[in-house]
């Protein structure tokens, strides 16, 4: 009596694709030679490999399921005519190496335990008997620009990244788009990172890396942000900063402020240096003034 193919997958004969593809999968890792010291995997390592090769192609398996091993390795009569009046009988090459590599292509997941050469590397841990531990991708870090209206007030960014996404079958991947959602709260900072775990590629043997938004501002039309104060740069005539004047300033919530200047600027004469004049504090809250140093009579410099 021939092989049950489906019996060595220990899946039924109704099985779709990608059952037959997570039954092989995890049996060849149960049962790789370098993962198993049982006396019989290595014969039931090459029995998988060539369930596999046979029940993972549909013409084998249309042979197989109709006219059993005899008739896929003996050969059929063609059912639609052809100058060959027989089928050429299947022989599995013997190699279930060759599955398996085929079979994970890049995601092999012994590849890290072997060299160039194809010879065991020492991990110091023992090895494929030994208890291997999966790696995580580096992280993978993008900036999020944004206004100083988004970091005052707080706001809701939604960003589309696309990633691979393993399939049923465990091994194969496809490309998926997915939405994240950050929550901007009010007073966040320049380089606040926003962590979303394991949101990387995912694969057959890796942990997914982690995405990192790393916050940037952008340049604003009237201030200019450190820590939590707010300069405001605004040109003022030498004849206004010499007397008394009031300095309009528009806040980050639209409300007008009247920022008076009572006090009369002294005036000293430095040559070729300019001293700015400061307008700082907390949000459109309190302010202070520093010393304004003009270089000649008739120059206009900022207060800031």
């Amino acid at each position: 009596m021939g092989q049950d193919y489906y019996a060595l997958l220990h899946i039924t004969r109704n099985a779709e694709d990608a059952q037959i593809k997570k039954a092989y999968r995890k049996l060849a890792l149960k049962n790789h030679p370098l993962n198993s010291i049982g006396p019989s995997s290595v014969e039931t390592f090459r029995q998988i490999a060539e369930a596999y090769d046979v029940l993972s192609d549909p013409v084998k398996r249309s042979i197989y399921d109709k006219f059993g091993e005899e008739g896929l390795k003996g050969g059929i009569p063609l059912e639609f005519g052809s100058q060959t009046p027989w089928t050429t009988g299947y022989v599995f090459h013997g190699n279930p190496e060759k599955v398996f590599h085929e079979f994970f292509g890049g995601d092999n997941p012994f590849s890290e335990f072997f060299d160039e050469e194809g010879n065991e590397t020492d991990l110091n841990f023992g090895g494929l008997r030994g208890r291997g531990v999966k790696k995580q991708d580096a992280p993978i870090e993008r900036d999020l620009y944004l206004s100083l209206e988004d970091l005052f007030f707080g706001c809701t960014k939604k960003i589309k990244i696309s990633r691979r996404v393993l399939n049923e079958d465990g091994y194969s991947s496809t490309i998926k788009d997915k939405i994240l959602t950050i929550d901007v709260k009010p007073g966040w900072r320049q380089g606040t990172r926003i962590t979303f775990e394991k949101e990387g590629d995912q694969g057959p043997n890796i942990i997914p890396a982690d995405i990192i938004f790393i916050v940037k501002e952008k340049l604003h039309p009237r201030f200019r942000r450190e820590n939590d104060n707010l300069f405001f740069v605004k040109p003022i005539p030498l004849g206004k900063a010499l007397t008394c004047c009031t300095v309009e300033v528009k806040t980050l919530d639209d409300r007008l402020l009247n920022i008076p200047i009572n006090d009369i600027i002294h005036i000293k004469l430095l040559p070729g240096k300019c001293l700015l004049p400061e307008v700082h504090g907390e949000p459109a809250k309190s302010y202070h003034f520093g010393s304004f140093y003009p270089k000649s009579a008739k120059q206009t410099c900022l207060m800031t």
